[in-house]
């Protein structure tokens, strides 16, 4: 069977990494090369420098929209992963009909970020009418109206993870602490959550890059009004390469700094969790 593997992995490696390499590696690539370089085009690249970058960080919108976009990441990380956590304790409680309530809240997760950007707006204005004002009229309506759209969306998907962490611990752990005497606040700081920690960590490393990475749902519900004061990265970065003729190289160097912030924060997050998580 070895013999046999070792003679025929070629044949299952390398159409998948070729593809990898077309697909992902070659336009990453070029995309970096692009971020310093003015084009509209690919053909006609012209090599400028750190210019690109330096335009970034005049960019005062795009500034802002990543302070808007980091609270939002919080905020967002926070609300979901909280009310994930106590559902996810309610729903591994023995009672009946957990299994229809675990689906009830999952559901919108299935439901695309366009559609629920659009059904949130008309929720949202049909309730500020009754102010005489409107979502896009105020940066915070806008901001808090992504808090409640993406924890409706994405608190049931969270939930379903801290479930299975729920379930994974073993029943001899929890029953060893009720004979030491713990109650039930000592029970789940010291012994629930962190044996939940792996749970823990993929639902924080989840929201916080999700968070970040936003688009549809932004696009949908606010657009950026008002005057952009709402818009988020992914969608300050998509008005920029292809709404402004001339600034596509700009547009580039921002996704570029957009990977990197990203793939830092998430990184860093990984090793903070991980490092909290206890050996079973």
């Amino acid at each position: 069977m070895e013999k046999a593997i070792k003679k025929s992995w070629p044949f299952f490696v390398l159409p998948t990494l070729g593809a990898f390499i077309i697909g992902f590696i070659v336009p990453f690539a070029m995309g970096i090369w692009l971020s310093f370089c003015e084009f509209t085009t690919v053909t006609d690249a012209k090599f400028v420098g750190f210019s690109n970058y330096v335009k970034v960080f005049k960019d005062t919108v795009f500034l802002h929209s990543f302070w808007y976009t980091a609270l939002f990441a919080v905020v967002s990380l926070i609300v979901i992963n909280v009310i994930a956590f106590l559902l996810a304790m309610a729903l591994t409680r023995k009672m009946r009909g957990t299994n229809v309530f675990r689906t009830i809240f999952f559901m919108p997760n299935l439901i695309g970020g366009i559609v629920l950007g659009y059904i949130w707006q008309l929720i949202f204005d049909g309730i500020l009418q009754q102010y005489n004002t409107a979502l896009k009229l105020n940066e915070w309506f806008g901001f808090w109206g992504l808090v409640i759209l993406v924890a409706w969306q994405q608190i049931g998907y969270m939930m379903i993870i801290y479930i299975a962490g729920l379930q994974a611990i073993p029943d001899s752990v929890m029953e060893a602490s009720q004979i030491d005497g713990a109650n039930s606040v000592q029970k789940l700081f010291r012994v629930t959550i962190p044996m939940m920690m792996p749970s823990i960590t993929i639902c924080m490393f989840l929201s916080i890059t999700n968070g970040f990475k936003l688009f549809d749902q932004n696009l949908s519900l606010t657009a950026g009004q008002p005057m952009k004061m709402s818009e988020m990265m992914a969608l300050n970065i998509y008005n920029t390469f292809y709404g402004s003729v001339g600034y596509e190289g700009v547009g580039q160097a921002k996704a570029v700094i957009f990977f990197l912030v990203v793939i830092g924060i998430g990184l860093w997050q990984l090793k903070a969790t991980r490092s909290k998580e206890v050996q079973q």
